[in-house]
């Protein structure tokens, strides 16, 4: 017997939000929510989908792990020339979403997107494990293998070749940063009445709350 999708359904009723609760600042307030993840013991609170578009609006999406954030924007790191790398810098804007479902919570992110300077994505590359790092050269993300075999043949050589050595960095990859104009906050409440908060960034750079119809 098929399962309809249509008949899944879930009450969201742990938690509400109210204007009064956030911090003016959506950065303070992503701090709150992200810690409070990670307290919770969540699989990978850190993972995001990232939306990405050509230059003629064909969209695409995937998961990527956010290593970053502050008041500038929220930082992910990737290989340059694979799809995602391509459209950021064709067209560089983007959205992110965090969905942490035992808090009955996302958050929805969108802005424009730099790609990090290579001092800064040269540090976060020197932190990684080495076998990450030759991970980065092995790679040609997003292209096309014969096999599965191919990867580990390069791989079983780069660790050969680097068996003693330091890994610098692929010039071809690296960081970008998403720099939001916008920032949503959803908490899940009963009969779908979902509170959603908007923060909009103003054009002097203040932040300006909005409360949005679920």
């Amino acid at each position: 017997m098929n399962t309809r999708v249509a008949d899944f359904r879930k009450e969201y009723t742990l938690k509400g939000l109210s204007e009064t609760d956030v911090q003016p600042n959506p950065f303070e307030q992503f701090k709150i929510w992200f810690d409070q993840a990670v307290a919770a013991e969540l699989p990978e609170p850190n993972a995001m989908t990232i939306a990405t578009a050509t230059p003629d609006g064909k969209p695409s999406a995937r998961m990527v792990l956010l290593k970053g954030y502050d008041q500038q924007g929220f930082v992910f790191y990737t290989n340059y020339q694979s799809n995602k790398g391509q459209q950021l810098i064709e067209n560089p804007w983007a959205a992110i979403t965090f969905w942490w479902a035992e808090l009955e919570r996302q958050v929805r992110i969108e802005g424009r997107v730099d790609k990090l300077t290579a001092a800064e994505s040269d540090a976060y590359f020197n932190s990684r494990p080495k076998g990450s790092q030759l991970g980065a050269w092995v790679s040609d993300q997003s292209q096309v293998i014969p096999s599965r075999e191919v990867l580990e043949q390069r791989l079983q050589q780069l660790n050969q070749d680097y068996e003693n050595k330091e890994v610098s960095r692929p010039p071809h990859w690296g960081g970008f940063r998403v720099i939001p104009s916008e920032i949503e906050f959803w908490q899940g409440r009963p009969s779908r009445l979902h509170d959603r908060l908007l923060y909009n960034r103003g054009e002097d750079g203040d932040w300006v709350i909005k409360r949005l119809s679920p």
